[in-house]
């Protein structure tokens, strides 16, 4: 036997290891990013155990975990992973056809002080921290690297936030979160938009530059297809699942995949259940759109969807 397959499979890994600390729900993790936000699992700093996503990540984990405690025993937790315990209070009381089951009574965190872009921000900084000077040199000379596809993802986040805050500067009634981590394995939601014209989970795509062109269930950047209204779908249709539980009554949930500095956007046709919106169009789109729920409504899914335990899925 080879020392190859002694190994096991090479990890579909070609640049350094990111490592994110994750301090939420009472867990305190690092988790482990690959190249394209590739999860090869996490370390738990309460147990001191490695969670490699397949068997043969161990040695990747263990190494990027190792660095990390080595080069960072006196960072400080930063705003973004402190979690605020507070007492839950009772959401009011909607006027709604179907009743309405009470949010169990346990200590939640409330995400509506959750940043835009919180999460990626910390991994495009990491990134930067692990090699400063490629990174800069990077962006001097044009190359896209992981540093840079973390970076302008975040700003592409905090670009929509920009318009969503001026939708609910137009009208209060809309209500905005970001940053909604869900489950345990580091997913999150970008935005989540509940307001009259109903609720969105909201997914930037940042492309500075490039040619978007959309057509059904086809998403193509650059003439390449992209999982975008597949992801966004499946994400809507997660957020209502966890919101109709929590709410006590049925939340229908589209998805809306907003695009920032295309250079060229197109759409022939929008998918089913999901909305493709350019960043300067998307607060006149949402302004538009007719009344679906009744302020009532709004602030019962909002209060549910605030709540950190709503989307322990």
């Amino acid at each position: 036997m080879t020392a190859e397959a002694e190994l096991g499979p090479a990890v579909p890994h070609d640049g350094p290891a990111i490592v994110v600390r994750w301090k939420r729900f009472g867990h305190d993790r690092l988790y482990v990013k690959g190249v394209d936000d590739l999860d090869l699992g996490y370390w738990d700093l309460k147990t001191d155990e490695p969670h490699p996503a397949r068997p043969e990540w161990l040695g990747v984990v263990t190494e990027a975990v190792t660095t990390w405690k080595r080069t960072a025993p006196a960072r400080n937790v930063t705003p973004s992973t402190v979690s605020v315990v507070r007492e839950p209070e009772a959401p009011p009381a909607p006027v709604l056809d179907a009743p309405s089951t009470a949010v169990p009574d346990r200590p939640w965190v409330d995400l509506a002080t959750n940043l835009p872009a919180e999460g990626i921000r910390e991994i495009a900084v990491a990134a930067h921290q692990a090699a400063p000077v490629k990174s800069v040199l990077a962006r001097v000379l044009g190359v896209h690297t992981e540093e840079r596809g973390w970076r302008i993802g975040a700003d592409g986040e905090e670009k929509v936030a920009a318009k969503l805050a001026k939708v609910a500067a137009r009208d209060p009634r809309w209500r905005f979160l970001h940053s909604i981590p869900v489950g345990t394995r580091g997913s999150d939601i970008d935005h989540l938009a509940i307001g009259p014209g109903g609720v969105f989970t909201i997914n930037s795509k940042h492309h500075p530059g490039s040619k978007i062109w959309v057509g059904g269930n086809t998403f193509l950047v650059d003439g390449h297809k992209q999982p975008y209204v597949r992801n966004s779908r499946h994400e809507a249709e997660r957020a209502a699942r966890l919101l109709s539980a929590g709410a006590g009554f049925a939340v229908p949930v589209d998805g809306m995949v907003v695009t920032v500095n295309a250079g060229d956007f197109v759409v022939k046709a929008q998918p089913t259940g999901v909305h493709v919106v350019q960043r300067i169009q998307v607060a006149t789109w949402l302004l538009r759109l007719g009344p679906t729920l009744d302020d009532a409504q709004i602030e019962a899914i909002y209060e549910v969807a605030r709540r950190s335990t709503t989307w322990r899925d």
